[in-house]
């Protein structure tokens, strides 16, 4: 079903009676494939309508919705599973039309949701690699986990596959398969979603389909959502990860539909180190989820601060206080040595008056004459680095 700025409100077919091609197709321009996932129920996915509009909000573009309801609906979950392959096929008969009238394979970008995910990735097998770009959005875990790339997407799928996970191990997978794989709250538990099996499909579908809200967020809010190069979810919360400077000009990179200024960094990466393409942010738990992130970094006189706490807070120019939540540090206070910190804000700040750093003594180590001394204090924005 094609969607353009011409017919945003209804679908047209992608191709005519007489097999030419639609008028407003434009073979210039970029394409995206938007493909759903497992429905059990067969009803339309609650998120496509936004989607669309979103996306081509965004940019002049053709979006070519992929309707595989009829292979996708069915209680058992392993007959839609082999049905993605049959898709596959389908959707190349469709694309070989395309480049006969002129489309590139290096415009195409497909976004697929959880099976769809590895739909696209089939697709990209068929066509040796030479999509565009493939997003994954929580490609589904359950058959998928643990297979050979040949079964399952894979980074050879396109020339750029990114993949955000947002229920790894659930309903989604846990393993990185792209160039660039993001972990949000960890890939697993989403902030907001329910906790009881009491909330119904809710409880069983939120962490899955967080991945969509988020990519869907990126496009239009003006978040950043800043993610950090980490090999582990607990390196990242202990502060080990917030160096973006590595990344020069264009920052830690973001996760979300603009990925061309870290593309080719990436790519890079992958081929001098296959493990290293996990990035890790926390989000907060509402739409639009955006939070923004600092690095904290301290060099001390001592080391009388290792048995407390800090905790920070920014005034803005009209003296309103944020508080922030402060992840541990990086390592222990040494004299003269820089301890960096990662810090997280759930509302911006701007225009910043001034900075409150409070020192917690440890209540088994009370001592009314201890001295605490700071050399230096740096307050970095690593979500806003221009500022």
């Amino acid at each position: 079903m094609l969607y353009t700025r011409n017919n945003l409100n209804c679908a047209e077919a992608l191709f005519e009676h007489n097999n030419s091609l639609n008028l407003n197709f434009n073979t210039q321009k970029k394409t995206v494939w938007l493909i759903h996932g497992y429905r059990p129920m067969g009803s339309t996915p609650s998120w496509l309508r936004n989607f669309l509009r979103v996306l081509l909000n965004e940019e002049d573009m053709n979006v070519i919705v992929v309707d595989w309801n009829r292979g996708a609906t069915t209680f058992i979950y392993n007959r839609a599973v082999k049905n993605t392959r049959k898709v596959a096929e389908n959707l190349s008969g469709h694309i070989q039309n395309l480049l006969k009238h002129g489309a590139s394979l290096h415009n195409f970008h497909f976004i697929g949701v959880s099976l769809g995910a590895h739909i696209s990735g089939f697709v990209g097998k068929k066509f040796r690699g030479q999509l565009g770009r493939i997003t994954g959005l929580d490609p589904a875990g359950p058959k998928f986990s643990g297979k050979p790339p040949y079964t399952r997407l894979h980074h050879t799928d396109a020339k750029f596959v990114d993949v955000i996970h947002s229920d790894a191990n659930g309903l989604g997978i846990g393993e990185p398969l792209g160039h660039v794989d993001f972990y949000p709250n960890g890939g697993r538990k989403q902030p907001g979603c329910p906790k009881s099996i009491l909330s119904g499909i809710d409880y069983i579908k939120c962490n899955h389909q967080r991945a969509v809200y988020l990519f869907m967020a990126a496009l239009e809010s003006n978040c950043n959502f800043v993610s950090f190069p980490c090999q582990s979810y607990q390196d990242f919360k202990t502060s080990l990860c917030v160096d973006c400077d590595k990344f020069k000009k264009t920052s830690c990179p973001i996760l979300g539909y603009q990925m061309q200024p870290w593309k080719d960094i990436f790519e890079e990466r992958m081929n001098r180190w296959p493990n290293r393409s996990t990035v890790y942010l926390d989000t907060s738990g509402t739409n639009p989820f955006c939070t923004y992130y600092f690095v904290l970094s301290i060099v001390s006189l001592d080391n009388t601060m290792n048995a407390g706490n800090l905790s920070l807070k920014l005034l803005n120019h009209l003296g309103v206080a944020e508080e922030s939540k402060l992840y541990e540090k990086s390592q222990p206070f040494h004299e003269f040595q820089e301890v960096k910190i990662l810090v997280q804000f759930f509302r911006d700040v701007v225009n910043i008056s001034s900075i409150v750093l409070t020192y917690f003594q440890n209540s088994e180590l009370q001592c009314s004459s201890c001295k605490y001394r700071i050399w230096s204090l740096m307050l970095k924005s690593l979500t806003y680095p221009e500022r």
